[in-house]
């Protein structure tokens, strides 16, 4: 998000010059409406018992157009005549509470928050109800930051965007690569973080970047040049979807617009993106924002337009309603004196911003009276917030491969090689948009509390440019009863603004892990911590490499999580959110074709639409049981009834290639449930994710090879069954997107994979009992 260089030191620094930052000993005063003030107190925008929209008119019809303009950026600045302090916008909360946005700082009281694992890590674990619970988690953890002047109520988080290329450096912040698991993990991450009770908001989400932006900086393209081409078919059913998700299911208080541009038009000054997609179609509640500078980028970048004056109008125009950077601050009352903007369209863009910050209770005086004023230090890094933390660590954990060497035995493993350049780290755990983590548990003090261990960096980073530590990490695999490599990439590698050039292990690593597993004693366990996939296909063939562990970016307690899975404390229950590619998929495919669906000599994206080998599968991790699935309840036919209010007999429009519109169906009476028996015929209890994946009847040229339509994770005691209960909704889960970018039910026999079970359900179109 931050492009720092185009931010003016004293713009963002404004705030604490203000007053925003306090003393951590202290509680916030009133960020407005101070009852002890006599000039404000009785104002009508500050009857909090009156409807939120006349107090929002109420203030806007009080400000002077100059002060309104100040308002439309992030450290919007104080009207001191009407006892409104200065408020910073940009704070941010991806993985927990970060200081990454001028918003947060850490200090004093608050010296840390916790840090759950990166995103990429968390989806792993198809775990609906944990997004939601660490989302709970962060947003008691900033309030009580914001109570103590230290934080503020607006966070831009998270990024739902599409994980489409595995060489993006940003993958790490998203849920991965399907638009399902995605809009999932948007919801209840938001649902979390807002914690709503009626319209009141705990703190205010923002889902980011809107749209197709997945491309920082790639051989000589970078995101503020870049052009995303899309078809109206993957703009539907791949990039939107997550967005759509977040409004319409997770009531969002926020979107950001991103900094490319989407066929030729910047996403921040497109109309049908902003005003007619986001808030007319999917009826967003909140504001729109700006990914930081990027108006700034529009016109000095992109040179939309030919003055600032008439870039600052377009954005605003089109639905932006607040500026991360200077520029409308700047330009907006130019582009007014100019007739290019009217002083109402400010006033909207106001109302906007000023409804949430009022559903935030910063308009209804002292916030120690509030819901949730009493939050403070103490429920910061709290025992059971941190407990949360490794918890999430441990089932976002995925066992790639493993040929019987795991779990280790603390009595037959004894002393345990513990090698490679994340072998130690700390830092490197929480990923990007990180803040200060409550403490850490490093890998090799994790495996420590197990063995006795042998530790070896093998290279000094990542890079690992050298081979001259390589002896003495041979001789320490030789002398223990079994080796553990930690291996992977850190921010040096894939980060904001730097892309992977491609999806092999950096440097000389590869030749560490095979020299170590032919030196090692004992079973050669490779874990690797990254945020993108890597092709590891060597390790995968050579037999002497016995198992292979991702860990993503496992957050502050990931050596804790690492080593409970290795020895079996833990049985690993991760699904992989993301296709591991070979190497050589990366030579066909540049990053700038947005193309989702194969095409003459392009191979596709991701497991929707790519055919070709891969290292390992999206969906794939072992466990150290096994698991069985039989049908208890599978209905084989569902019909589909038309809305006879659109849909005329003789019109037969609304079918396409036997697909009709998802508009032109009943949906709320098109459901059918399953019931899945999930059986453990192992020795061990385990946590099993279900994964049910749709394939469309067969001739539909525009549809998916098959499609993730739901997930359900469930814990078996070894020997027993529990049986899961799925509903599968025509609408919602067997329709595919048209060419045309229109959502249509095929008819006839759909596939439906449930685990290892094929399962054929046949969709019949009927108009009043008619079938058609």
């Amino acid at each position: 998000m931050a492009k720092p260089i185009l931010f003016p030191l004293l713009f963002i620094t404004t705030t604490v010059f203000l007053g925003f930052f306090i003393s951590s000993a202290e509680s916030r005063p009133p960020f407005a409406c101070d009852p002890r003030n006599g000039l404000t107190r009785s104002l009508k925008f500050c009857r909090a018992n009156l409807p939120i929209h006349v107090r929002a008119r109420d203030l806007i019809g009080r400000l002077t157009l100059a002060e309104k303009i100040r308002l439309l950026v992030n450290n919007a600045a104080a009207v001191p005549r009407l006892g409104i302090q200065g408020y910073e916008w940009w704070s941010e909360a991806l993985h927990g509470v970060s200081n990454v946005g001028p918003g947060t700082k850490f200090g004093g009281a608050f010296p840390g928050a916790t840090s759950f694992p990166q995103v990429i890590t968390t989806a792993a674990s198809f775990n609906e109800s944990l997004w939601e619970q660490i989302g709970r988690v962060v947003s008691d953890e900033a309030r009580a930051m914001y109570n103590g002047g230290m934080a503020g109520l607006t966070y831009w988080s998270p990024n739902v965007n599409i994980f489409r290329d595995p060489r993006w450096g940003r993958g790490q912040e998203t849920p991965g690569e399907d638009p399902v698991l995605a809009g999932k993990y948007a919801a209840n991450y938001v649902r979390g973080l807002q914690s709503p009770t009626g319209i009141r908001l705990k703190v205010a989400a923002c889902c980011k970047h809107y749209t197709a932006y997945d491309l920082d900086n790639w051989n000589g393209v970078d995101r503020y040049h870049f052009n995303a081409r899309v078809s109206k078919q993957d703009l539907a059913d791949t990039y939107d979807v997550p967005f759509k998700s977040c409004v319409v299911e997770g009531k969002v208080a926020s979107v950001m617009c991103s900094y490319n541009q989407v066929n030729g038009k910047p996403t921040c000054a497109d109309p049908d993106l902003l005003k007619g997609t986001i808030r007319g179609q999917w009826g967003l509640s909140g504001y729109i924002v700006s990914d930081c500078d990027s108006v700034g980028v529009m016109y000095d970048t992109q040179h939309f337009t030919a003055t600032p004056e008439e870039s600052a109008a377009a954005a605003i125009k089109a639905g932006l309603d607040l500026d991360c950077g200077p520029f409308l601050a700047i330009h907006t009352d130019l582009a007014v004196r100019r007739g290019l903007l009217a002083e109402a369209d400010v006033d909207l863009a106001l109302a906007n911003t000023i409804t949430i910050q009022m559903r935030l209770g910063m308009f209804d005086g002292e916030p120690s009276a509030q819901p949730y004023g009493n939050l403070g230090p103490r429920d910061v890094c709290t025992p059971a917030h941190q407990q949360l933390a490794l918890e999430a660590a441990r089932q976002g954990i995925v066992l790639l491969k493993n040929s019987g060497s795991l779990p280790l035995s603390t009595a037959r493993h004894r002393t345990v090689a513990v090698i490679g350049p994340n072998s130690d780290v700390t830092v490197t755990m929480i990923g990007n948009y990180a803040g200060v983590a409550c403490g850490y548990t490093s890998p090799l003090q994790g495996i420590s509390r197990y063995a006795r261990t042998i530790h070896q960096a093998g290279c000094s980073d990542v890079a690992c440019d050298t081979n001259n530590l390589f002896g003495a990490a041979e001789v320490a695999a030789h002398e223990a009863d079994a080796t553990v490599l930690v291996m992977g990439l850190d921010q040096s590698i894939e980060a904001e603004f730097r892309d992977r050039v491609g999806l092999l292990l950096p440097g000389r690593q590869q030749e560490l892990v095979s020299r170590v597993a032919r030196a090692s004693r004992g079973p050669t366990v490779l874990v690797l911590m990254s945020g993108g996939p890597i092709d590891v296909s060597f390790a995968k063939n050579d037999p002497r490499v016995s198992a292979i562990i991702w860990a993503g970016y496992p957050g502050q307690a990931g050596g804790t999580a690492i080593a409970d899975v290795l020895f079996g404390t833990t049985n690993p229950g991760g699904k992989l959110p993301m296709t591991w590619y070979p190497q050589d998929y990366v030579a066909k495919v540049p990053m700038t074709n947005m193309g989702m669906r194969p095409s003459r000599g392009y191979p596709g994206r991701t497991y929707r639409f790519y055919k070709g080998s891969v290292v390992f599968p999206f969906g794939h991790g072992l466990s150290y049981t096994s698991f069985k699935h039989s049908l208890a309840l599978a209905p084989t036919d569902l019909s589909v009834l038309l809305d006879t209010n659109l849909f005329a007999t003789k019109n037969y429009s609304t079918l396409s290639s036997n697909a009709i519109r998802v508009k032109h169906a009943k949906c709320d009476s098109l459901s059918s449930l399953f019931h899945i028996d999930v059986e453990n015929t192992g020795n061990m209890d385990g946590t099993h994710t279900l994964l049910v994946f749709s394939t469309p009847p067969a001739g539909q040229k525009w549809s998916p090879n098959k499609q993730l339509i739901g997930f359900h994770r469930v814990h078996v005691i070894a020997g027993s069954k529990q049986r899961v209960k799925i509903n599968i909704h025509a609408c919602k889960h067997l329709s595919v997107v048209d060419e045309f970018g229109i959502r249509r039910i095929p008819m006839g026999s759909h596939s439906l994979h449930i685990g290892d079970l094929k399962h054929s359900i046949s969709l019949q179109a009927n108009l009043e009992g008619i079938k058609v």
